[in-house]
């Protein structure tokens, strides 16, 4: 874990900064066709830099550059143990330039140097070690033929991939799809949010140093109409990845069934309950845990907990230690790493989240420029700030009168991403994860799993497969039969 460094070191390593200003396309830096995208600091508004943005143009010839690659099998055909060592070397140089990438993402996303050098940064490093050393120990299958054939079950690279990138994490998100999506074969063509496409132009730059060869990763820098449209359209882009809203994940399935019927993945929305049972114990411990579910990464997070369902029992209580431990939670600079919370990505979303701040809270409730501290209210259940997916540091406080009417509560939602659940007893722990309907149930903690996990969703929160653990392998790959025959053909076995 690295160390932290004192609010004016930061501030230097800030002013040190020379961002990449153009997309990154068959091995080197190219400026788009499309209108320059200004990308600024959501904590000031300053202007980090402005970058050449791109066009459908430039989505064609990207693509066009990946499928070359690809076909000429200057990565989908190298030795597993090859590729395996260039993502290696690519984890080496993010970890050589961590402090860099760290920084370039607070100022660029908001998000507190904290989480950026504690958390995204090895998660993202992690993550593509994982991915890496499991390319060479992947084995594939033989199925039950008899003596006069052989099966083979094989996974094979689907082909061209575009990912389609989220601004809340900006570097995990990529190493999430990059990972799994390199370590198959695949070429890979980047689309981040517009808000944030610094980090992932510059980690473009580390993999082509760490030797991925041109063409097989690319990033495109503009909106969803110059550039996500036209990936998710393309006639020959294999698969589509995505990460975001509900809404636009829906866009990309419509994108797919008017091209080529791509492949497509979605990770998309949450309203993540986390369930405290009447027999909760170690309230302290549950307190710790809804805060940091609720409010890490200033609730900009498909997987935040924003509704609290809590039984009568304990509610009391434990509201006692929430807002005992929520402030410790301080908001402000995002460079400065004595804070937990910094800036919300822009003004639109400013203003969306601020949309929800009404009545009288039991913290906060108020916004300061692009700074919102953790807020707390007590709804009913059909409030919209127990429907609707919020992305801010909005918790919902529910209090339910029985086990069984906090679990029907949970279930009450459109989406499916994650859940907590906090009992005392391990019958009720167990039934609690069977009956809640989530990609993710996590016992008396809140998180997402690890890289060896599946993460995903039901119903609205996600389709088409899984991010992280083998599963992710999976889904960047096509499988097939392969049939041998081993009759003898002089035995006088004939066709027909």
């Amino acid at each position: 874990m690295s160390e932290l460094l004192t609010h004016a070191e930061y501030q230097a390593i800030a002013a040190q900064l020379d961002p990449p200003k153009t997309a990154f396309v068959d091995g080197k830096f190219r400026k788009g066709t499309g209108e320059p995208l200004t990308t600024c600091n959501p904590a000031t508004g300053d202007v980090i830099t402005t970058v050449a943005a791109c066009s459908a143009e430039d989505v064609d010839f990207a693509v066009a550059k990946a499928r070359e690659a690809f076909e000429q099998g200057r990565w989908s055909r190298l030795h597993p143990s090859e590729r395996k060592d260039v993502l290696i070397r690519l984890a080496k140089l993010l970890t050589r330039n961590r402090r860099e990438l760290a920084v370039m993402e607070s100022l660029d996303s908001g998000k507190p140097i904290r989480d950026c050098e504690l958390i995204d940064l090895p998660e993202t490093i992690g993550c593509l070690k994982w991915h890496a050393e499991l390319i060479d120990k992947i084995y594939d299958q033989t199925g039950p033929a008899g003596d006069d054939a052989i099966s083979l079950i094989v996974r094979e690279p689907i082909g061209v991939v575009g990912a389609v990138l989220p601004w809340n994490f900006p570097l995990l998100m990529l190493a999430w799809k990059i990972g799994p999506a390199l370590a198959a074969g695949n070429s890979v063509i980047v689309k981040p949010a517009e808000q944030t496409p610094l980090t992932a132009l510059r980690v473009a730059e580390l993999a082509y140093e760490a030797g991925i060869p041109a063409g097989v990763l690319q990033v495109l820098p503009g909106d969803g109409p110059a550039v996500g449209e036209p990936l998710g359209r393309h006639p020959d882009v294999d698969m589509v990845s995505f990460t975001g809203s509900t809404e636009t994940g829906r866009r990309f399935l419509r994108y797919s069934a008017d091209s080529n019927l791509k492949k497509v993945v979605l990770e998309c929305g949450g309203k993540n309950p986390a369930v405290v049972l009447s027999d909760a114990e170690h309230l302290d411990h549950v307190a710790a845990h809804v805060v940091n579910a609720a409010f890490w990464n200033m609730g900009e997070n498909c997987s935040a907990a924003s509704r609290l369902i809590v039984h009568g029992d304990v509610r009391s209580a434990l509201l006692d230690r929430i807002r005992a431990h929520v402030r410790n939670w301080k908001t402000g600079d995002p460079l400065d790493p004595a804070n937990h919370l910094g800036a919300l990505i822009d003004a639109d979303h400013i203003a969306k989240v601020g949309g929800y701040l009404t009545g009288d809270a039991l913290t906060g409730g108020s916004a300061d420029g692009p700074y919102v501290k953790p807020t707390i209210y007590e709804v009913s259940a059909n409030d919209p700030r127990a429907q609707e997916e919020i992305f801010g540091p909005v918790l919902s406080v529910i209090e339910v009168a029985t086990d069984d009417q906090a679990i029907a509560l949970a279930n009450d939602t459109e989406y499916g991403l994650t859940a907590s659940v906090f009992p005392a007893s391990t019958r009720k722990a167990i039934r609690a994860a069977r009956e809640i309907r989530a990609g993710t149930v996590t016992v008396n903690c809140y998180g997402e799993g690890d890289m060896a996990t599946p993460f995903g969703g039901y119903r609205q929160s996600g389709f088409g497969g899984r991010d992280n653990g083998i599963h992710a392998h999976d889904q960047f790959t096509e499988t097939k039969t392969i049939w041998i025959d081993l009759t003898d053909p002089q035995d006088g076995d004939q066709i027909g």
